[in-house]
């Protein structure tokens, strides 16, 4: 366990420091290809998403598996490579619930700028075609950011906040659910703070701890 936890934190540091440079990354076109076909069961919940969804059954692996909950997360990933891959990923695995917490790749402007409504846009048609296929979404919000060590240019705090609101708002507004991690996690510069994540965009194992704790009642 200590093993995997430390490849996780190694993991997490690559990340933050270079390969989430989308210039710089590669992507295996089919990264779940085969993982997808070993889920024999139906998952109770898919938690789709980036490099702070790829870290976290390996972070913490009970968590995953007492819940009957599938990872599919991707390192580097903004919403428009999401929902690209949202059919083999999500709807093949036939999952209750799918767990969406995206955006903050898109405002590091991994794939080049966007605009925050267009960043909704790609939320927006995930929920749609999670619904057209009997499976509940949930909606998740970015958690919080200072800065960004792979773009020290951006000032991405104040942005986070406000794609929040707007998924929150639209969350409100379609009736699905909407996990509010940042609220929780901020500090008082609406970052995270060093205590659950060290590089202040990926959570420690404290931090996965805590969006647990706030998850769990939702799955229930």
């Amino acid at each position: 366990m200590k093993k995997l936890i430390l490849m996780a934190v190694v993991l997490l540091m690559a990340v933050g420091a270079a390969a989430q440079e989308r210039y710089q990354k590669v992507i295996p076109p089919r990264r779940y290809e085969e993982a997808n076909k070993e889920v024999k069961v139906r998952p109770l919940a898919v938690l789709f998403g980036d490099s702070i969804t790829d870290a976290w059954p390996i972070m913490s692996p009970e968590f995953f598996t007492i819940n009957n909950l599938v990872g599919r997360g991707i390192s580097g990933e903004t919403t428009s490579d999401m929902l690209i891959r949202f059919q083999k990923d999500v709807v093949a695995l036939r999952p209750k619930y799918v767990v969406i917490l995206a955006g903050t790749n898109d405002i590091a402007m991994n794939d080049g700028p966007i605009s925050l409504e267009h960043i909704l846009d790609n939320i927006i048609s995930m929920c749609q075609i999670a619904r057209a296929n009997n499976i509940q979404p949930i909606l998740c919000s970015v958690l919080p950011a200072y800065l960004y060590r792979w773009r020290t240019e951006l000032t991405p705090a104040e942005e986070i906040v406000e794609l929040n609101e707007m998924i929150r708002a639209y969350a409100k507004s379609t009736r699905i659910p909407y996990v509010d991690y940042h609220s929780q996690m901020k500090d008082e510069r609406n970052g995270l703070p060093e205590n659950l994540g060290p590089d202040g965009v990926h959570p420690n194992l404290e931090g996965y701890h805590m969006m647990e704790s706030i998850l769990i009642d939702y799955l229930k």
